[in-house]
């Protein structure tokens, strides 16, 4: 099964200079727990998650409204394509401990993305096994790291 079969393709994505608070509006409106970053060429170049609202800005008591989301999103994205099998993206998330996999075409433009409710919503044609596999790597904890 390829990603394009699985992802979701109506994905939001903002720009670096979004304040906190936009960026939260916007995951409420969207009902998602996290929005791709795009430089001007639409080119991603961070992700940022609920997660890190709170922790990286909410937490240290900075202004949701000034605070941009450069500040706080995570920079080094791990990514696929839409061409991919599935199995390499759900190894590519368990690795990483990833929850979401931003998909992107070859000029590392955001087309989709990919998440765990999109591997549970296709257990069938992926594998119930295989998903449950996935989903307990990306989740367990081990050398001192943190699912996000």
């Amino acid at each position: 099964m390829k990603v394009k079969e699985c992802m979701c393709n109506d994905v939001a994505c903002v720009k670096p200079d979004c304040s906190l608070n936009q960026v939260a509006k916007l995951m409420n409106e969207k009902h998602v727990g996290c929005i791709p970053v795009c430089d001007e060429d639409n080119c991603i170049c961070g992700i940022v998650t609920d997660r890190d609202i709170l922790l990286r800005a909410v937490a240290c008591e900075k202004d949701t409204k000034t605070c941009k989301v450069s500040d706080v999103m995570t920079c080094n994205v791990c990514t696929c394509t839409e061409d991919e099998e599935m199995t390499n993206a759900e190894s590519k998330m368990a690795q990483n401990q990833i929850r979401r996999l931003p998909v992107c075409d070859q000029n590392n433009k955001v087309i989709g993305i990919l998440t765990l409710g999109d591997l549970a919503q296709n257990d069938r044609e992926i594998g119930k096994q295989q998903v449950c596999t996935t989903i307990e790597e990306i989740c367990n904890c081990h050398n001192g790291k943190h699912a996000e």
